[in-house]
C-alpha cells in the first residue's frame, strides 16, 4: 500500500458486541466470585454423586455438540469466529436442528458447570448470559448472513429454529 493511501474497512463479518467464549467465561468468573463472597444457596459445596453425575452429562454433551458444530465449520472451510468473513453457509450437521449449536453448547456447559459448583450465582447468570448473547451476538450474525447469503439464508431460517 501506498504512503497516505487508505486501507478501506470491509464488513465482510458480524459486528459482535461481545466475544462468545469470553461472555461466558466472564460469567462464570464472576458467578464464582459472588458464590464465595455473597453466598446464596449450598454455594461451591461438594454435589452429591447424582449431582456430580447430571453437571458432568450436561458438560460432556455440551463440549460435544459444540466440538462438533465447529468441526462441521472447519469441514465447510469457513470461519468460527464472528469476527472473520464466513466462507460458507453451514446447514448440515447440528446446523440441521438449530441456526446456533456452539452456543447451545457452551449453554449447556455453562448450566452444568452451575450445578458441578452448586452455584446459584452462577445459574442466576445464565439468564442475561443468554440475553446478551441474543441482543448483542446472535441478531447481529443473522443479519450479517443474510447481507451475505441472502435468499439462501433466508430459506434456512424460515426451515431450522433459532435455537431448539
Amino acid at each position: 500500500m501506498a504512503k497516505g493511501e487508505r486501507r478501506m474497512k470491509t464488513n465482510d463479518y458480524a459486528d459482535v458486541a461481545i466475544k462468545p467464549p469470553f461472555l461466558f467465561l466472564a460469567a462464570l468468573a464472576l458467578g464464582y466470585v459472588l458464590t464465595r463472597y455473597v453466598p446464596i444457596g449450598p454455594g461451591l459445596a461438594s454435589p452429591n454423586g447424582l449431582g456430580l453425575t447430571v453437571g458432568l452429562i450436561f458438560v460432556a454433551v455440551g463440549f460435544a455438540l459444540a466440538i462438533r458444530a465447529i468441526q462441521m465449520f472447519r469441514r465447510a472451510g469457513t470461519h468460527v469466529a464472528p469476527g472473520q468473513p464466513a466462507a460458507a453457509l453451514v446447514t448440515a450437521g447440528p446446523y440441521r436442528f438449530t441456526r446456533n449449536p456452539i452456543y447451545i453448547g457452551f449453554v449447556l456447559v455453562y448450566f452444568g458447570l452451575s450445578i458441578v459448583l452448586t452455584s446459584v450465582w452462577i445459574l442466576l447468570l445464565l439468564l442475561p448470559v443468554v440475553l446478551i448473547l441474543q441482543r448483542g451476538v446472535v441478531l447481529r450474525e443473522e443479519a450479517y448472513l443474510e447481507r451475505k447469503f441472502g435468499d439462501a439464508y433466508r430459506a434456512y431460517a424460515a426451515r431450522v429454529p433459532r435455537w431448539l
